[in-house]
């Protein structure tokens, strides 16, 4: 298997937030991948891609802060789903009286 299905079998859910990432910016002979593979691997997943250079910083934060926009998205969207006013079923749950309501959980 691939390195994308070994993270989507491993990961906290079926469809993870990813940013894929070209390291050594700065130093192309040093590569394993070129950045036009990178970017096209990107591309064919629907990932972001950024080249990073861990010695000049370059794009460092901005990769770190694309993620943690993907991470806050998917969040709102959970909470809202478990938002839902009472008013969508006319204000009956389908619960007993005294019944918990179920957990609600965030569904990735």
């Amino acid at each position: 298997r691939n390195w994308m299905s070994q993270l989507q079998a491993n990961a906290y859910c079926e469809n993870p937030d990813i940013v894929l990432i070209g390291n050594k910016a700065d130093l192309p002979d040093q590569r394993e991948v070129n950045e036009r593979q990178a970017r096209e691997l990107a591309d064919k997943y629907g990932i972001p891609y950024f080249e990073t250079s861990a010695a000049t910083g370059q794009n460092v934060e901005k990769a770190v802060e694309t993620l943690l926009d993907l991470i806050m998205k998917r969040m709102e969207q959970c909470v809202e789903k478990t938002q839902i006013p009472d008013t969508v079923n006319g204000g009956n749950s389908g619960k007993l009286d005294g019944e918990k309501p179920p957990e609600k959980k965030c569904v990735c």
